[in-house]
């Protein structure tokens, strides 16, 4: 059953089964995992990081940035997570979906680069987040 809100847990560890409607959120190993909201059962890991996943929890309620893109699933859905709501969006086109895939493997890139830079370095910092951001 399609889903259109999701509760949040901040946890250490993601409990067996994950249940569904639940997005549990791990600080300390910078993880957030949920069933997929289409109710396929798929479980939905998504990495938190400067260049992955953002997550924002604010009275309960979690947001998660950017969309959930299930692409490698069969069910291909295609979501956000804004404030405790499920907000469907269209599928997208297969070379949409290259685009995606390029735009974040060099985000990953230039922050596994931006993490190499030694804190003594601070110029180099600023210059890159001047090119780059944060």
């Amino acid at each position: 059953m399609r889903l259109d809100a999701i509760s949040c847990q901040l946890v250490d560890l993601a409990p067996r089964p994950l249940q569904p409607g639940v997005l549990y959120v791990s600080q300390r190993y910078k993880v957030a995992v949920h069933l997929c909201a289409c109710g396929c059962g798929e479980k939905v890991v998504t990495p938190l990081s400067p260049a992955e996943w953002q997550v924002r929890v604010q009275g309960g309620l979690a947001s998660l940035h950017p969309s959930i893109g299930n692409w490698s699933m069969a069910c291909r859905s295609h979501y956000w997570i804004r404030n405790g709501r499920i907000v469907w969006s269209k599928a997208i086109s297969k070379r949409q979906m290259e685009q995606v895939f390029e735009r974040d493997r060099k985000d990953i890139e230039h922050q596994q680069l931006r993490n190499r830079i030694p804190a003594s370095m601070g110029w180099v910092r600023r210059i890159w987040r001047y090119f780059f951001g944060d």
